[in-house]
């Protein structure tokens, strides 16, 4: 097992998870199995806080992570790059997990002396199709991996220097010469990721359980303040923030609305972002509307000021 791992979920737990991903024979690791993987990650795993909405925060542990997913709940960064990586692990991939940050584009100072820690990052390594006896041949590709920003890149990226792109989406990773690398997509909700070269370490998630509390709990976090689910695909992102649902495509336009209701959020919550909504009881499905009305209510009145 590849540094990084925690307890493993038992196998029935990523049959699940395959089935979630609509993917059910992932066959041997492969850069094109990889892309596969990522992009169905994105489409069928929603970026999404509800729990930490309803003051319940679900621990980021990779095992506990992959039977979430499993039963139709998503999660942000520590959830998502946690579970996907240990996915990649019991699928034979080599996956390293880094310490790394999420900036705004004001902050690219910061960015580049170091990592806030609030970021679980992913390389996975993939060997050339061949001999693996023939070294040119079992020569390997590293990638870039995220599928823990929401609005992040559709596959993973060669992690070389220069731009990218994917459809209408630019990127671009450049080497830091202390640090690591830093990631670039202007204008998303992550325009900034830096992470450090060195792995993470040896206890899976452990390693960032402080900053995990904070981010779940503290009243400063965004997580907290807002409610927040986003989906990626081919071709472009759907976001819901609060009421305001939002499709950001570059090519047919970007489009929003604001939903009328509890019942009208939920259908949206479940059949656009494919959230499963089984384990909210009435009184949780009360609370989370009455918390994201009462922001969207504070919104509407910082815009009019």
């Amino acid at each position: 097992m590849t540094p990084g791992t925690s307890t493993a979920p038992r196998p029935g737990a990523y049959a699940a998870y395959l089935r979630r991903l609509g993917i059910e024979e992932p066959g041997a690791p492969s850069a094109e199995g990889l892309f596969a993987l990522q992009r169905a990650h994105l489409e069928r795993i929603p970026y999404e806080n509800v729990d930490i909405q309803l003051g319940r925060a679900a621990g980021i542990d990779p095992e506990l992570s992959v039977r979430r997913f499993g039963a139709g709940r998503g999660g942000y960064c520590f959830h998502l790059n946690g579970a996907f990586a240990a996915l990649l692990d019991h699928l034979g991939y080599e996956v390293t997990r880094h310490v790394g940050g999420v900036y705004t584009e004001s902050e690219s100072e910061a960015a580049v002396r170091g990592e806030s820690g609030d970021h679980l990052a992913l390389t996975v390594r993939v060997a050339a199709a061949g001999d693996a006896k023939d070294t040119e041949a079992a020569e390997a590709t590293e990638y870039y991996v995220d599928a823990g920003l929401g609005d992040g890149p559709y596959e993973p990226l060669p992690l070389r220097e220069g731009p990218y792109r994917q459809g209408a989406f630019s990127y671009s990773l450049e080497r830091l010469p202390k640090t690591g690398w830093l990631y670039r997509h202007p204008g998303s909700s992550a325009p900034l990721v830096s992470f450090r070269t060195e792995p993470a370490g040896t206890a899976g998630t452990a390693g960032f359980e402080a900053e995990h509390l904070r981010l779940s709990t503290s009243e400063d976090s965004g997580f907290v303040r807002a409610f927040a689910a986003l989906r990626r695909d081919a071709d472009g992102i759907d976001v819901l923030r609060g009421r305001v649902l939002s499709r950001i495509d570059p090519v047919k336009g970007n489009t929003e609305r604001v939903l009328d209701g509890p019942e009208e959020f939920y259908a949206t919550l479940e059949g656009r972002f494919g959230r499963e909504l089984d384990d909210l009881t009435p009184t949780d499905r009360t609370a989370l509307w009455t918390r994201v009305s009462r922001a969207h209510e504070t919104w509407l009145a910082t815009r009019r000021t």
